[in-house]
Formats: C-alpha cells, sequence, structure tokens
C-alpha cells in the first residue's frame, strides 16, 4: 500500500500554513501554553475565526458552510493544526460537527440539514450528546427516556448521564424510547431537543481528575418539535448506529495525530528527566511509538473508507479499543517516568478532560498527572472495552452472542 499523500493536499497544506501565519503572532507557543480564562478566550476567538476563514467543518459541501474538501485534506488541517499548537475547534465541536453534522448530511432531510448546518457552524447551536442513562450504559439498546407525541411536539421525560460537555450545550440529540411495545432496538426514536428550557436540567458530575466534564441531564416533560427526529421514528437505533461509527471511524484518522504530539512531548520530558538510559522505559517507549504507528496505518483504512463513500462499520469498535487502551498505557508510563514527584501536581492542568492535553502544552506534573487519571475512563466512555470486543466478535468475526 502507498502511504503517500495525495497530490492534491500539499495545495491544502501550503493554505493552511499561510492562514496560520497570517493568523497567529510570531511568539506565539501554542494554546497548551495559556491558563484558565485567557485558553477559554483563545479557544472562543479561534474557533470563530476558523469559521470565518472556511477551516471548520473542512468535508462539508460548500452549500451547508464547509470547504468541501476530501478527508485527506482534513488530515493535514488536522497535521498542520497540532505542529502549530492550535486547537481545529471548540469544546462542543466533536458532537456538533463530527457527529450530528455528518449523520445529518448522511441520513437528515434537506430542510434539517440547511437548519441547523449553518448554526452548527456559527456556533449559535452547540451541541451534546444523550445517549447513556443509569441502566442502560454499554447496553444502549435498553434506554428507557421516554418520547411521546402530543400534537405537534415530543414529550421527553427520564434521565441521561455522562453527558459529556452537556454543561457548555444549549442543544441535545437523544435517544428516546418511543414504542415501549416493540423489541428493544426498534422502539427508539432519535430526536432534537433544545436544552435551554424549563423542563431540562443539567447536573455536573465530579470526576477523579477535580474537573467536572461529565454530566447528568434530566428531561421532565421537556419539548421537541415533531420534526427534529433524524430519520423516522422508532428507526433511532440505526442513526444511532451511524453517529457512532462517525464518531469512532473519524477519530481513526485524526486520534493519531494528537497521541503522536503527546508522544514526542513525553519522549522529550524522559531525556530532561535522565530515563531514557534506563532499558526499560526505552522498551516501553518503543512500543507506545509502535501503537501510535499502526493507529496512523489504522486510519490510512478508514479514510480509505470515507474517500470511497463506504459508511462507518463494526470495526470502529477496533479502533475504539486500541486507542483507548495505548492511552491508558502511555499515561501509566508517563506517571514511572516522572516517579515520585509526579504524585505532586505542578504547573498548568489540561484544560480538557478528554484525550491528550492540548497542542502545545508544557510538561509539567500537574499535566500528566490529569492527563493520566483522565485516561482511567477513556476505556468506559463511548462504549466500553468489553463492548467493544462484543461487536468485533459478533459483527466481525461471526462469532456466537454471549448467552443473556
Amino acid at each position: 500500500m502507498d502511504f503517500a499523500y495525495p497530490a492534491h493536499t500539499e495545495s491544502t497544506r501550503r493554505r493552511v500554513r499561510d492562514f496560520l501565519a497570517d493568523q497567529l503572532p510570531s511568539d506565539w507557543k501554542g494554546s497548551g501554553a495559556l491558563e484558565g480564562d485567557a485558553h477559554e478566550a483563545f479557544v472562543e476567538e479561534w474557533r470563530a475565526t476558523l469559521a470565518k476563514h472556511g477551516w471548520l467543518a473542512v468535508t462539508w459541501p460548500e452549500k451547508y458552510g464547509g470547504a468541501g474538501l476530501t478527508e485527506m485534506d482534513e488530515v493535514v488541517v488536522a497535521e498542520e493544526f497540532a505542529r502549530a499548537g492550535v486547537p481545529t475547534g471548540g469544546p462542543t465541536d466533536t458532537f456538533g460537527i463530527g457527529m450530528l453534522g455528518n449523520t445529518l448530511l448522511r441520513l437528515g432531510t434537506e430542510e434539517q440539514r440547511e437548519h441547523f448546518l449553518p448554526r452548527i457552524l456559527s456556533g449559535e447551536d452547540r451541541w451534546c450528546q444523550g445517549y447513556s442513562e443509569p441502566n442502560a450504559g454499554s447496553d444502549l439498546s435498553a434506554v428507557s427516556a421516554k418520547a411521546t407525541l402530543d400534537g405537534d411536539e415530543w414529550i421527553l421525560n427520564g434521565q441521561k448521564i455522562w453527558t459529556s460537555a452537556g454543561h457548555l450545550a444549549n442543544w441535545i440529540f437523544v435517544l428516546c424510547r418511543t414504542d415501549p411495545e416493540a423489541p428493544k432496538h426498534r422502539g427508539i426514536t432519535f430526536i432534537l431537543c433544545p436544552m435551554d428550557q424549563a423542563g431540562v436540567e443539567v447536573r455536573p458530575i465530579d470526576m477523579i481528575s477535580g474537573a467536572s466534564e461529565f454530566n447528568e441531564v434530566f428531561f421532565s416533560d421537556a419539548r421537541a418539535p415533531r420534526d427534529h427526529v433524524v430519520g423516522a421514528p422508532n428507526d433511532g437505533w440505526r442513526v444511532a448506529m451511524a453517529l457512532l461509527g462517525y464518531e469512532r471511524g473519524k477519530a481513526a484518522a485524526v486520534a493519531p495525530i494528537a497521541f503522536r504530539d503527546e508522544l514526542n512531548r513525553l519522549l522529550s520530558y524522559a531525556k530532561e528527566l535522565g530515563k531514557l538510559s534506563d532499558p526499560l522505559i526505552r522498551d516501553r517507549l518503543a512500543a507506545c511509538y509502535s501503537k501510535v504507528e499502526i493507529m496512523r496505518f489504522s486510519g490510512y483504512r478508514a479514510l480509505t473508507n470515507f474517500e470511497n463513500k463506504i459508511p462507518p462499520g463494526p470495526d470502529a469498535a477496533l479502533t475504539k479499543i486500541f486507542w483507548s487502551e495505548y492511552h491508558r498505557e502511555v499515561t501509566e508510563l508517563a506517571m514511572d517516568i516522572m516517579g515520585t514527584p509526579g504524585l505532586v501536581a505542578v504547573g498548568r492542568a489540561p484544560a480538557s478532560a478528554f484525550a491528550t492535553d492540548d497542542p502545545g502544552a508544557v510538561n509539567s506534573t500537574a499535566s500528566w498527572q490529569n492527563v493520566f487519571l483522565n485516561a482511567r475512563a477513556g476505556t468506559i466512555y463511548a462504549g466500553t472495552s468489553e463492548i467493544q470486543r462484543n461487536i468485533a466478535g459478533e459483527m466481525i468475526l461471526g462469532l456466537p452472542k454471549e448467552p443473556r
């Protein structure tokens, strides 16, 4: 297989570099060097700049505000942004652009695309995901939050949990039980619900790292318009699986860029602390390097599917297993490299509780300790490793389902 980038991506790379040189100050060190309010202000301003210049949702058609570029172009953009130390979007864009927007392009109505996609790009609509429930985490088909049609509105009642960025969002896409008599997978509807109403309550959940980026969301006679259903009533399972495919499939292509940046930072930290002379540390660093390369090559496979308009499939489960278990491993290595001093958090903590620290982050015990704690959850959120292995076994290998 030829892993060289297509020739057309070099034009994109030059355009991105010119854009970054024009927009960033000459002494720019990366968003990871900023703290607190300064970081939040920069991310908000930077996202607006990306939207203005067409660098958000680069693969969306131009008619909806995208750049109309290819999946490989998106990887080039992510590479150059990581090199410059800037984010590719805001804190809710994973849900609004990466998940819902791509799903609407595939399964939404034209009216839904024309209404919601420009509002996602402008930042007017900021989205979160209403999937997991207290008794339906890994078994998503067991959701019990109910939606009942009342004239031209859906009435929602129930609870969602582990809602990432729910405290920042004003819209939520929700899986609701709409036909309690149907088999579990067939009585679910995918509904777009506004959160700025009296019937929706958001409660933050304190994490082990001290952050509160997960939330509980309660629906008490919340209302959503009748036509805010993606797909058809009781067809929500198909829509939900398509969305999860985008969540995990696109991550296969761009996540290795962030993991490589993080690993390079850990290599420099190990050298700074004089730990590269330890053969066991060197072996573990080499193993992590090989796994990041495996992720990169697996990303090419996902890109090939996207370029050929092949919808994401169950192989996305393998990507989720691999990156989440790798990240647990590499952050454990970071703690071992720091040794006892790593137990005391000193310096700037990460701005986000998910995955790697920000581009351009400076090594500190606070940064690595927090990323280590956050990585513990990576094998649970977005689908546990155990469930992902079930998906791979049943849907890829054709193994029988586990007995009930």
